[in-house]
């Protein structure tokens, strides 16, 4: 009862905390299946290219979010020891660190589009080739952006302030949407017109965030006196947690291109079925990711003040409202899966019904296994354990999602299925090891203090 009276946040804080975290990932989510509904009207090599590229676009973006991630465990925990000079010195050095990223990989993306595409693509038509490029060429002129809006999100929810990204990341879909249903339905621009009110909407998110960013008011405020000038120290700090989570997430984003490229050996159909249903997936796990980003701040304040028991604490509540979470969203989508696959309007009568399969395989296993996969993690990242996180999921991604999907994607030639029961097995294997250390206690040894 003594724990409960000295709470570093109460419910009405986690729900002002996690509430705009679900609407911020809510609208994502949907923009991105709204993209899909409108560039399928384009025809399935429209969404076949898209969704392609889309997974290799996600392996730049999760570099972006692991360093973010870095940036946002350190200023935590400045914040729960009370230093805040310390905590503005990192916010700028997230920020600086999000630019020079960005524009690194706009122009190695810009340079090697095609031979990323043969590479990893070489077996697919010509026109999903063709869609494809247009549409990676664009979306890559927009890295440097989206590198610093996830940079600024991460700063305002690092002090509890996830209003602030909610509203801006509102702005940026609602520009996105619009501008797709413009350049799509009305211009007719094809595939363009999904990549350039992407790349319209990051810049405006960009600029948004990062001047409110500066404003003096915040306890954490960028200045330009702390952008000037690289602090080494500061920036190790930062890319001691950041870069192995970037590696973590960037490699497990690569496992899932090397996949779908095996499901690409299978022809059109397999390959939209399988956009399809990573889109709708995403429905179900919406307040899941709101949760494991809700995780990095609690728990992290709660380490920097040196307050393990706490962080204990609310590791195991917002466990639980994960999984209770977990439950309903999964359970509607398993419910309304055939009238989400119907709003795709151009898919065949085949590739429907393989796309309600993939998503009725994913939701029925996440409502178990994706919480300790995916959000327990984030808790150990928190606290400065991310060797140990990156360890388990680049492993258990080479051996078992790669590894079973070649045996059962390739070898049994069962397609699309056989990639996602591989999914499933790899999710196993991370909930075995995440809730095994997490019991154990080890990640308490891992923050050093200052």
């Amino acid at each position: 009862m003594q724990l409960q009276k000295q709470e570093r946040f109460s419910n009405a804080m986690l729900v002002r905390l996690i509430f705009p975290l679900v609407i911020e990932q809510a609208l994502a989510i949907l923009v991105g299946m709204c993209d899909g509904v409108m560039v399928s009207s384009v025809g399935e090599a429209a969404i076949s290219g898209v969704s392609l590229v889309d997974m290799i676009n996600n392996v730049v973006l999760t570099l972006f979010a692991g360093l973010a991630t870095g940036g946002a465990v350190v200023t935590s925990q400045f914040l729960g020891a009370r230093q805040a000079q310390s905590a503005r010195q990192s916010a700028a050095q997230v920020v600086l660190m999000a630019a020079l990223a960005g524009l690194a990989a706009m122009a190695l993306c810009l340079v090697l589009a095609e031979p990323m595409m043969r590479l990893f693509f070489g077996s697919i038509d010509d026109d999903v080739m063709e869609m494809g490029l247009i549409y990676f060429r664009i979306t890559a002129l927009s890295f440097p952006f989206i590198a610093l809006y996830n940079a600024g999100a991460a700063l305002f929810r690092s002090q509890g302030n996830s209003k602030i990204s909610m509203r801006v990341s509102f702005l940026m879909n609602l520009i996105n949407v619009g501008g797709n249903a413009l350049c799509i339905y009305g211009l007719k621009m094809g595939v363009a017109g999904v990549a350039v009110p992407t790349l319209v909407s990051r810049a405006v998110a960009a600029v948004v965030i990062l001047r409110l960013a500066m404003n003096p008011e915040w306890e954490i405020c960028v200045t330009w006196g702390n952008l000037r000038h690289i602090q080494g120290k500061m920036m190790h700090s930062i890319l001691r947690i950041g870069i192995p989570s970037a590696f973590e997430n960037s490699l497990f984003q690569l496992g899932r291109v090397v996949v779908v490229s095996m499901i690409a050996l299978f022809g059109t159909t397999q390959t939209s079925a399988n956009a399809v249903a990573n889109n709708l997936d995403s429905l179900g796990v919406i307040i899941g990711q709101a949760m494991g980003l809700a995780m990095v701040t609690v728990v992290g304040q709660c380490v920097g003040a040196g307050d393990n028991d706490q962080a204990v604490y609310y590791i195991k509540k917002l466990m639980l409202w994960v999984y209770i979470a977990q439950g309903i969203s999964n359970g509607i989508v398993i419910l309304l899966s055939r009238q989400l696959v119907g709003l795709y309007s151009s898919l065949s009568p085949e590739t429907a019904t393989l796309a309600r399969t993939l998503v009725l395989i994913h939701t029925s296993c996440a409502i178990v296994l994706w919480p300790a996969s995916f959000v327990l993690p984030n808790a150990l990242r928190a606290s400065n354990d991310v060797k140990f996180t990156m360890c388990v999921s680049i492993g258990s991604m080479l051996i078992w999602r790669v590894g079973s999907s070649w045996l059962l994607c390739v070898v049994m030639e069962m397609g699309a299925v056989g990639v996602w029961i591989a999914m499933i097995i790899d999710w196993v294997c991370r909930t075995a090891f995440f809730v095994t250390r997490t019991v154990s206690g080890k990640w308490k040894t891992k923050y050093i203090p200052g």
